[in-house]
């Protein structure tokens, strides 16, 4: 315990000290963020043209492979608009990890070094979960989504009005943004639940004895995060509590090593407890006598 306190001693510094190391982070942080900014919006029409793919199967699922696919915007502002929450949304994705690591680096010298070992992992499964939730939603929740937008069209020779979806550029990468960052933060559950049980904040008996409001909290949050259709509101939900499922199940793996450790290190204190005793015996069995 005293080579822990040792440890947070060494890396204490005065104020200014940290103050000047925020700056620094600070700095590379929005550094990274701008030089990503720039070049996502440089490249704005491709990501966009990238970002409108699974529009296009979405119109290859719904039968209507003949229709070219045509987004429009009705004020002359709006593209270049849509350009830049794109950049910044390309920007954030990108730079994410190096702000992720100038957290963890302002952070890692007030850690103990267990815990430096414990949240480092973490630091690396984030954004991979988050890239796994995006590309859900990219391969098959927003094909699945525009291909239900799509069935509510009128279109074809029998139809006496014809209706037809023309989305906005503006509105589609809303659509498309939200449910990315939806879905991204949904599956940040297990790495906050596992953080949470590492320091005891949570344990897998509670998470358990919490599974029905966590349920309806998913199906609340699914309806609030996503458009009002049922095909992305089940299919958030659904992900989401299969998320908290697997997090029950990591809690329970930290449970379980927590309490091999403490059996481990109790054993070895008995171990140490009879390695003395038998010193002390032999000591007093050697002894000499007095004369």
């Amino acid at each position: 315990m005293r080579s822990e306190d040792d440890e947070i001693e060494k890396s204490s510094a005065p104020l200014i000290e940290h103050l000047i190391e925020l700056r620094r982070r600070l700095i590379w942080s929005i550094g990274g963020f701008f030089v990503a900014f720039l070049v996502c919006f440089f490249f704005a029409k491709q990501l966009f043209n990238l970002l409108v793919i699974p529009f296009k199967w979405a119109v290859d699922w719904a039968g209507l492979g003949q229709h070219k696919v045509q987004l429009i915007y009705t004020a002359p502002q709006e593209f270049f608009f849509t350009q830049i929450k794109l950049g910044m949304f390309g920007g954030l994705v990108i730079a994410f990890p190096l702000i992720a690591s100038q957290i963890y680096k302002f952070v890692a010298p007030g850690l103990y070094k267990n815990e430096r070992r414990a949240f480092l992992p973490f630091l690396i499964a984030s954004p991979l979960l988050f890239l796994l939730g995006a590309a859900l939603v990219y391969f098959f929740f927003t094909p699945m989504v525009m291909w239900f937008f799509l069935s509510m069209q009128q279109v074809g020779p029998g139809q006496d009005v014809e209706i037809s979806l023309l989305p906005k550029v503006s509105e589609y990468l809303s659509l498309i943004m939200t449910l990315i960052f939806s879905f991204g933060l949904v599956f940040q559950l297990p790495v906050v639940t596992t953080l949470m049980a590492r320091v005891e904040l949570l344990s897998s008996d509670g998470l358990k004895s919490k599974r029905k409001y966590a349920i309806v909290f998913a199906f609340i949050a699914a309806a609030v995060l996503t458009p009002p259709d049922p095909i992305s509101q089940i299919g958030l939900a659904v992900p989401t509590i299969i998320l908290y499922e697997i997090s029950i199940w990591t809690a329970r793996m930290i449970e379980r090593d927590r309490e091999k450790e403490r059996l481990a290190r109790e054993a070895a204190e008995k171990a140490e407890e009879a390695a003395l005793r038998s010193a002390a015996a032999h000591g007093e069995g050697t002894g000499s006598t007095p004369a």
